[in-house]
């Protein structure tokens, strides 16, 4: 599965700190979870997908979606 963060954050023009602002996650957090050295669990992608409103399944890439 791939997480695609990245793309829904640049689509809002929004940097990591004003994600880390709307979402009270660590932009380190953020940063790791976009370049695929964390998995965000299921709680972070729904404060990410609200912060960004998107639809949680729009975060992520899979086959089973």
């Amino acid at each position: 599965m791939e997480i695609r963060t990245w793309h829904a954050r640049h689509d809002k023009n929004l940097s990591l700190k004003q994600l880390q602002d709307l979402t009270g996650i660590s932009k380190t957090t953020l940063n790791d979870i976009e370049n695929g050295k964390q998995s965000p669990t299921l709680d972070q992608l729904e404060i990410i997908a609200i912060a960004l409103n998107v639809r949680i399944t729009d975060l992520f890439i899979s086959k089973y979606k």
